[in-house]
């Protein structure tokens, strides 16, 4: 009997120790940990949600597309992201029906640098299991016109179908955002109102493609950079202006060195912040 209590202790200790290892832990705003199936419950409540990711993480691309397969098991989903730019949802659109080869797409679609190992898997589970996928990012061209050419009056000489690529125009924006307060803070000298404009005209655009996507009764999923949508403003103060009775939920990817705790500093960013160890394996 002792040796079976001292087998059940050891194996208990073993348990623990590995348990104790792993490369990210999911909190909720408040910092209280929680499971993969508490999030995956709560937000197949929301309409929309916004997965904002660290780019280079592996681990939250692996999530993004674990969580795509959960919800697409119990909603019907459309996805969209910010790695598409609007004027590329042609290219999006044939490769999803299988008359542009991922060659052709990576040649014509001005992919990022990460596709292939980062976005290729979503766009693939998209084509394979017929579901929408939206371009839903401005043309980088018109985010460079705004940064450098004085603001979104930049906008107001563009053609007619250039700005079907973008938000409606006159774009509404609100300087004192906290997140827009950052960038100025985190580019210094080098800052200026025009980069928070560039930046605004991203947000107001997703907003929109999403929008004007989504219709009731379906699941919006939406992938971008956390920057896009942390602390509930960017993409999300646009979609709450337009569609302030919609359910929205948002993910935050941070990474720490414990994953154990979340830092203050990472609390209230999101609904759910996936923290990652920071050692995990980048993509580039």
């Amino acid at each position: 009997m002792k040796i079976l209590l001292l087998i059940t202790a050891l194996i208990a200790t073993s348990l623990s120790f590995s348990q104790d290892k792993s490369p990210y832990k999911i909190y909720d705003s408040k910092g209280k940990q929680v499971t993969y199936s508490k999030m995956l419950k709560s937000l197949l409540e929301k309409e929309i949600v916004l997965f904002g990711e660290e780019h280079n993480c592996a681990l939250a691309h692996w999530l993004q597309l674990e969580l795509t397969k959960d919800i697409d098991k119990k909603k019907k989903l459309i996805l969209g992201a910010e790695m598409f730019e609007a004027d590329n949802q042609e290219q999006v659109n044939a490769y999803l029906a299988g008359t542009m080869n991922a060659k052709e797409f990576d040649s014509t679609a001005r992919v990022w640098p990460n596709h292939g190992t980062d976005y290729a898997p979503l766009l693939n589970y998209a084509r394979d299991n017929n579901l929408k996928f939206t371009a839903t990012n401005i043309p980088r061209k018109y985010a460079g016109l705004v940064y450098k050419k004085g603001g979104f009056a930049a906008l107001d000489s563009i053609s007619t179908e250039e700005k079907s690529w973008i938000a409606p125009l006159p774009i509404k924006f609100d300087s004192e955002l906290s997140q827009y307060k950052a960038i100025l803070e985190m580019m210094g000298k080098h800052g200026a109102p025009e980069l928070v404009m560039a930046q605004a005209i991203k947000d107001a655009t997703m907003a929109h493609f999403i929008l004007s996507t989504y219709k009731t009764g379906q699941f919006f999923l939406h992938f971008n950079g956390s920057f896009h949508s942390n602390f509930y403003e960017g993409i999300l103060w646009y979609l709450k202006d337009q569609k302030p009775d919609f359910n929205y939920g948002t993910i935050s990817v941070v990474t720490q060195g414990n994953v154990n705790k979340l830092e203050k500093e990472n609390r209230g960013k999101a609904d759910f912040i996936i923290c990652v160890d920071e050692d995990m394996t980048k993509t580039y």
